[in-house]
């Protein structure tokens, strides 16, 4: 036979086809293989498929494996660039300050005192919240602080103004930073009367102005503020900015001379000009049981912009200690002398703030 006539095994018979694309043997291979090979894939019919166990393994070279990268390691460096540029060279004091503080107030250890004073929300977030109002917007100037005693009570007795209290509060903030000693303010009992207003009062060191209050923080040695004006003072028209009203009826006087405290002198500039009052709601405020309702130039007619502030120059002084120590037995209950002594520091602060008003060179400068 020729050999053009030979038909390849697996072809089908027809020419042209088994051109090795198979890779696995032909009906025809498989038949004559005889029964002993798996007709399908070619093996002995006793002998199992291979699987990846029965293969040995070889020997892994490290070099061979590739290596999986993980999420990259955290930046501390950078964190602390951040919290540097955001709080300044002592930032991470103040982050690690934050921390305690929340987890105290977590953990509820922290303390109140029986007049419902909170040191540690004050220190952490009441006075902070005030510093940037004093330090950038009214730009305190603060003087006469070596006046203030380092340990021990004391009254510190300022002038009243400005329409809103900003200035006890600012004053509270000063005695803080400069002295490291809390100012426990007195209040009216209309700021326990408000509500939010009055517990938060409480826990940043205001108590009821009585004077069983006063006399109870000034014997066990804390420094107490009094604003003896009260709303006289913060309500007066702004034609009569800088002008003391009445000192009441000398009740700080006499708890200083019952517990032989000194009494500090303060007189506040620039208070005055923050809200300048021009008018007043009187039947609206004889409505709502409050002393004024407030026209400035801004308010209400600008509504809630109204109330911010205008940045007046502020400068605050402290004047040299009163001593009540030296008064005899029972002069507390002598009301000319109680008399005598308040106008002695009504006087003090008047002539103080007529001074300031000199040295001052503008009211936003």
């Amino acid at each position: 036979m020729a050999d053009a006539d030979v038909i390849p095994i697996g072809s089908g018979g027809r020419p042209g086809r088994g051109s090795g694309r198979r890779t696995t043997p032909s009906a025809a291979a498989r038949a004559l293989a005889g029964p002993g090979v798996n007709r399908r894939n070619g093996r002995p019919s006793n002998q199992r498929p291979e699987s990846a166990a029965d293969v040995p393994a070889e020997p892994i070279d490290a070099e061979d494996v590739p290596l999986v990268e993980g999420p990259p390691p955290f930046d501390f460096a950078g964190l602390e660039r951040v919290v540097r540029d955001l709080f300044g060279e002592d930032g991470e004091r103040r982050v690690a300050e934050w921390l305690a503080f929340l987890r105290r107030r977590l953990s509820g250890d922290y303390e109140i005192d029986e007049f419902g004073y909170d040191a540690d929300l004050t220190d952490q977030v009441l006075l902070p919240i005030l510093r940037p109002l004093a330090e950038k917007w009214f730009r305190v100037e603060v003087r006469g602080v070596e006046n203030i005693p380092a340990d021990g009570g004391a009254l510190i007795v300022a002038n009243h103004s400005g329409t809103m209290p900003l200035d006890g509060l600012v004053t509270q903030l000063i005695v803080a930073d400069h002295t490291h000693r809390p100012l426990r303010t007195l209040a009216a009992d209309l700021v326990f009367r408000t509500p939010f207003v009055g517990e938060w009062a409480r826990k940043g060191g205001a108590t009821l102005a009585s004077n069983d209050d006063a006399e109870r923080l000034l014997g066990r040695g804390d420094l107490v503020g009094v604003w003896p004006e009260g709303f006289k003072g913060i309500g007066k028209p702004f034609s009569e900015r800088y002008k003391l009203q009445r000192f009441g009826r000398g009740g700080f006087v006499s708890a200083a001379m019952r517990t032989g405290v000194p009494i500090v002198p303060c007189s506040i500039v620039g208070a005055e000009e923050i809200y300048p009052l021009v008018g007043n709601i009187a039947s609206l405020a004889r409505l709502l049981g409050v002393p004024y309702i407030p026209i400035t130039p801004f308010f209400p007619l600008l509504g809630p912009l109204g109330l911010i502030p205008l940045p007046s120059k502020w400068l605050i002084e402290f004047g040299e200690p009163i001593r009540t120590d030296d008064f005899p037995d029972g002069a507390a209950d002598d009301p000319m002398l109680v008399f005598n002594v308040t106008d002695q520091v009504r006087e003090t602060i008047q002539q103080t703030l007529y001074t300031l008003l000199v040295q001052r060179r503008s009211v936003f400068f």
